[in-house]
């Protein structure tokens, strides 16, 4: 049963990671999008409270 032999399957699979965990992240974290969210104003509302008359 060839699947048993760790040898060739080792080696693919540390490849692989070496490739997920080295190349890949900075090729993500390196992309800029291209609308960031702003914040317009830092002012709060004035809010009112309803005086609605229950009874």
């Amino acid at each position: 049963m060839p699947q048993l032999n760790p040898s060739p399957w080792l080696m693919i699979l540390l490849f692989t990671w070496l490739v997920f965990t080295t190349i890949i992240p900075p090729k993500i974290m390196a992309h800029k999008y291209p609308n960031e969210p702003n914040v317009l104003s830092t002012k709060t509302l004035e809010t009112t409270p309803w005086n609605w008359q229950w009874h």
